[in-house]
């Protein structure tokens, strides 16, 4: 079987979708969240959607099949918020490479099961991290802006937590994603480095930042090419953008992206902006021709879905992405 980096010189390859807009469809209650493992919890767990890697496998399970069904060749894991930090809110932080672990082994199940089905189209697990619930460079408070709630050094530790139980789970590439503040960011890039050497590894890793707004900035203040920058000593195989805006909005930030950056060009955007309930209104065929945009001027070389995509919005934009050649970049950084 052909590794991901040599496919990703052949073609385009095509992220899964929201794992959130997926569970929300299941209505769990309570009891979804504790079966087997946390019966009892002294605290509410609802809403804890990395638990149910541990609960409900056969949710997560087919929820990446759907994906896989879809078109997607990379299929996240369930573990966006799978560090002590994000962990702490629900004292479930003594199970953080519990979650990561099986989220990563019930995603390489599904990925095998499928490259087995289909040799000529192998599939591929990324190991989400997410930007954790507290920032290395903002100030929560208001009327101190010289306060923070967590230092640099405490963010390496809980990465370096998080990417070990996912490479020990047979990820194929990390991926620290939705990014708001590059600090983390670079924690997270230090941590991994740190995993790597430790375990004799080298995954290829994705870096994806958010655009929060229609200034063009992360929440931490930068640009497109000074996120870019920022993230440019590591080692990374691609960088890109997802979440907070729609295709339509991301173009000109992801134009800015393919042209000056070294690396590959990734970006899955939400299916829209979020209507007053907080919904996303945008319907597959609408998002893949607003994706088809990005694929005519050749900015993309891995593309899928954020908040509010389901696997309709991925095999739409999978159909799409197999006519296209992947953006071509000067230097061989994969």
């Amino acid at each position: 079987m052909s590794t991901i980096k040599e496919e990703l010189k052949k073609r385009i390859l095509v992220l899964d979708g929201a794992m959130g807009t997926m569970i929300q469809q299941y209505k769990l209650g309570e009891e979804d969240f504790r079966k087997g493992w946390f019966e009892g919890h002294d605290s509410p767990l609802k809403g804890n959607n990395d638990l149910l890697s541990l609960t409900r496998p056969d949710i997560i399970k087919t929820i990446h099949a759907k994906y896989f069904e879809a078109g997607a060749d990379i299929v996240e894991t369930n573990t966006f918020s799978g560090t002590t930090i994000a962990q702490e809110d629900y004292n479930t932080q003594d199970k953080v490479y519990e979650i990561n672990f099986h989220s990563a082994k019930i995603a390489r199940e599904v990925a095998d099961e499928f490259t087995a089905r289909e040799p000529n189209k192998p599939r591929f697990v990324a190991g989400s991290i997410g930007p954790t619930n507290k920032t290395a460079s903002i100030s929560p408070v208001i009327n101190d802006p010289g306060f923070r709630a967590i230092s640099f050094d405490e963010l390496v530790v809980a990465f370096a937590q998080q990417a070990e139980a996912l490479v020990d789970g047979g990820v194929d590439m990390l991926l620290v994603e939705t990014v708001i503040d590059t600090l983390n960011a670079k924690a997270a890039l230090f941590a991994i480095e740190q995993v790597f050497e430790k375990k004799g590894v080298e995954l290829p890793i994705m870096v994806s930042g958010t655009i929060t707004d229609q200034s063009g900035r992360t929440l931490s203040g930068q640009t497109t090419e000074a996120f870019m920058i920022s993230t440019e000593h590591a080692p990374v195989t691609s960088i890109g953008l997802n979440c907070a805006l729609g295709a339509k909005e991301l173009r000109p930030y992801l134009q800015v992206m393919a042209k000056k950056s070294p690396f590959l060009v990734s970006a899955h955007p939400n299916a829209g902006l979020p209507n007053e309930f907080g919904e996303y209104d945008e319907t597959p065929e609408m998002m893949a021709d607003q994706i088809k945009v990005f694929l005519d001027e050749g900015l993309l070389n891995i593309v899928g879905g954020c908040c509010g995509t389901t696997p309709a919005h991925i095999k739409a934009i999978a159909e799409l992405a197999k006519d296209y050649k992947p953006r071509e970049i000067k230097q061989n950084y994969i």
